[in-house]
């Protein structure tokens, strides 16, 4: 299985089907991401724990693998990612770049960037417009 095959059944398997014993057939126990919570490494525990508090949040989530590469160990992948956003109804788009480093089939360390204000600014949770907000030296909230 190639490198884009896996992380698709990451996502598949993980975020959409919401199958929690597939975190441990493509995890290490030791294997850590880097970027989903900032300052804070995620493990498979965690994970465990973060899916099914960002999937209470949302409906009907949908992911697509966008742009894949590889090199050796490694794989970079920019990522889109579609949910309904349950209070209203709206749809809401957020991108995500991956970079991902393998041990044969198994994710072994990870490193994220996803755009959550821009998630949260569609879901409701921050003020539209945060980003320029807070360029302009603005504090939200």
């Amino acid at each position: 299985m190639n490198k884009r095959d896996i992380l698709q059944e990451w996502f598949r398997r993980v975020w959409i089907e919401v199958d929690l014993d597939a975190i441990d057939e493509m995890f290490t126990p030791d294997s850590e991401a880097a970027g989903l919570l900032p300052g804070f490494q995620v493990g498979p525990d965690d994970f465990r724990e973060l899916v099914p508090m960002f999937l209470n949040m949302v409906q009907d989530p949908q992911l697509s693998l966008d742009k894949v590469m590889e090199d050796g160990d490694w794989a970079a992948a920019l990522y889109s990612l579609r949910v309904i956003n349950p209070v209203n109804g709206q749809p809401v788009a957020s991108t995500g770049q991956l970079y991902v480093r393998f041990d044969g089939n198994k994710m072994v360390e990870a490193y994220n960037s996803i755009d959550f204000m821009s998630f949260f600014e569609q879901m409701g949770l921050l003020p539209d417009q945060s980003m320029a907000l807070c360029l302009t030296g603005q504090k939200i909230g």
